[in-house]
């Protein structure tokens, strides 16, 4: 057991010094409230007048896609909730204090991001129906991710997390259609 666990504490020693350097960056008055903005539009906000312009725009032929992405952001809330739940792990600022919290907390665990799960699965899903709009979602999508740590809430391996089971997500909601 030795030998598992000195990957695993470099890997969480990584995971921490990374997210310090992320955190860092907030201390520019400029980073801290763009990645605040994109933050407070990542609650939902950015995607809910997605799909209303959807429907504004294309009427009932956007039905398809905004329910879409309401069934798999769904999915998403189910899940993350979970994992969260049982995983309970605490943000990094409540356990580091070279970590500063600069940014607005949803509930007190940090594993998987979920705004960057739903970010992803967003993404991914309103991309399949308006593939002309990924100069905008994309770089949305990751400045949501990168909002995470910088301000403090998450570490890197729980925003890579939520991307991860954004896209799984996702890539199973595809199935189904």
């Amino acid at each position: 057991m030795a030998n598992l666990s000195s990957p695993l504490q470099q890997i969480k020693t990584w995971d921490m010094e990374l997210c310090v350097l992320c955190n860092r960056q907030s201390r520019s008055f400029t980073v801290r409230n763009l990645f605040r903005l994109a933050s407070r539009l990542g609650d939902g906000v950015f995607w809910y007048v997605l799909m209303i312009t959807f429907l504004l725009q294309d009427g009932y032929d956007a039905l398809p896609a905004v329910l879409h992405m309401l069934a798999a952001g769904g999915t998403g809330t189910l899940l993350y909730k979970l994992i969260k739940g049982k995983t309970l792990r605490p943000r990094p600022f409540n356990v580091y204090p070279a970590i500063q919290c600069v940014g607005k907390t949803l509930d007190q665990f940090s594993f998987p991001s979920g705004h960057t799960l739903h970010a992803t699965v967003f993404c991914i899903v309103a991309l399949s129906y308006y593939p002309g709009l990924f100069w905008l979602l994309v770089p949305f999508s990751a400045m949501v991710a990168l909002s995470r740590p910088i301000l403090g809430l998450h570490y890197p391996s729980d925003v890579l997390a939520g991307a991860a089971l954004g896209a799984l997500i996702a890539w199973v909601s595809f199935q189904f259609i």
